[in-house]
């Protein structure tokens, strides 16, 4: 069933982009190895509070038990067992977060990527609408086909060429920040 676009305010296309981009995730979900899977869900187990409580009691526990004062059984009471199975666990979190943050890198490369495309295409079709409504601004003896800026907006943007600039830019003043 379509929904109406007027129903919630929004247009068509807008509706048919917020689906695709949907098709598409979950598209790329179903793709992700089993690796990738296990690593995302252990980094969003990691980074809950369910975690953090469940470390809270087990480190409590743990520490209360292998205290001198306590009257039972101290199988750590240095805690150096303690501390090893906290960096042991450190370092495999460290990696699942690292993974995780190499995947949404890559995501975030590929909508960059995107974005820069529907950038220049934008770009390009703007500076079309300005050639031809210079055009008929001519035809029509408008003053303002006569803007000095006119023939400098009608050139299309060659994005090597911005690259080369901005990184010249950087190399000549690291300091600043454009």
């Amino acid at each position: 069933m379509k929904e109406n676009p007027a129903a919630n305010g929004m247009a068509e296309v807008v509706q048919r982009n917020i689906q695709a981009l949907l098709k598409r995730r979950r598209s790329e979900n179903e793709r992700k190895p089993r690796a990738v899977l296990v690593a995302d869900a252990i980094t969003r187990f990691a980074g809950s509070m369910k975690f953090i409580y469940i470390h809270l009691v087990l480190f409590s526990v743990w520490i209360v038990t292998n205290l001198s004062v306590v009257p039972l059984p101290h199988f750590d009471p240095t805690y150096v067992v303690l501390a090893m199975f906290a960096s042991v666990e450190a370092i495999f979190l460290s990696t699942f977060v690292l993974i995780s943050q190499n995947r949404m890198s890559q995501q975030a490369d590929k909508r960059a990527d995107l974005d820069l495309q529907v950038s220049l295409l934008a770009e390009h079709e703007v500076t079309r609408l300005i050639t031809l409504v210079k055009a008929i601004a001519e035809k029509l003896d408008v003053e303002a086909s006569r803007d000095p800026e006119l023939p400098q907006l009608q050139q299309d943007v060659q994005p090597e060429k911005v690259l080369d600039v901005m990184e010249t830019h950087q190399r000549n003043y690291p300091d600043t920040d454009t």
